[in-house]
């Protein structure tokens, strides 16, 4: 499973487990069938076992901030997990349910700590308060194994800058699937936004 093959990741919020399959449905047909479901919802758990259903998707769950919840995440479907910081207990957790964590991480001591559990891919978040791009090609620099996936902040606008560095394997975002759009049912604009994104990956090179 490689979770950076578009180098997108949809990050959504679900409030009505309705919206799950439609919502897979149309990124598979868009051709992102990726996405990470956050865990601050009573619908996401159902979320995720629906969307795991449909074939060719790859879903995560996010906003995950305890190891109870991980155990959860996994049992409803989740193939791997995003946290916004960094814990020992929580990617123990996730190693022990054989399932890849990205731990959020921002200051050099989070990445150290997250390189001493076999962390060396990480969250950067929020990416857009701590230096954006070229905060984290300063971070880059002393941890030259370390690979960053930045969220908070990033766009259609601004996700060239960030998957031009050599350490960011991707970038993730909720522009894509933007609550208006899901919650009145408009999949025909979220593909379309979906497909934007896409086209700015492909003119990348």
């Amino acid at each position: 499973m490689d979770l950076f093959a578009h180098r997108i990741i949809p990050i959504v919020v679900i409030h009505d487990a309705e919206d799950a399959y439609p919502l897979a449905r149309t990124l598979v047909e868009a051709g992102l069938p990726i996405a990470e479901v956050t865990f601050r919802t009573e619908a996401a758990a159902e979320s995720i076992a629906i969307m795991s259903e449909v074939e060719g998707m790859t879903v995560g769950a996010g906003t995950v901030v305890t190891p109870d919840q991980v155990e959860f995440a996994v049992e409803s479907g989740a193939q791997f997990l995003i946290s916004p910081g960094l814990r020992a207990d929580i990617v123990r957790e996730a190693q022990l349910q054989g399932k890849p964590i990205l731990p959020g991480c921002i200051t050099p001591g989070d990445i150290m700590a997250a390189q001493a559990l076999g962390i060396n891919t990480v969250k950067f978040f929020p990416a857009d308060r701590f230096g954006g791009p070229e905060g984290i090609a300063g971070l880059s620099a002393p941890f030259a194994t370390t690979q960053f996936v930045p969220t908070g902040g990033v766009s259609a606008s601004n996700m060239a800058g960030y998957l031009r560095l050599p350490c960011v394997p991707a970038v993730a975002g909720s522009w894509m699937v933007p609550q208006h759009l899901l919650e009145t049912g408009d999949f025909d604009g979220i593909a379309a936004l979906v497909r934007e994104a896409l086209g700015i990956v492909a003119s990348l090179g």
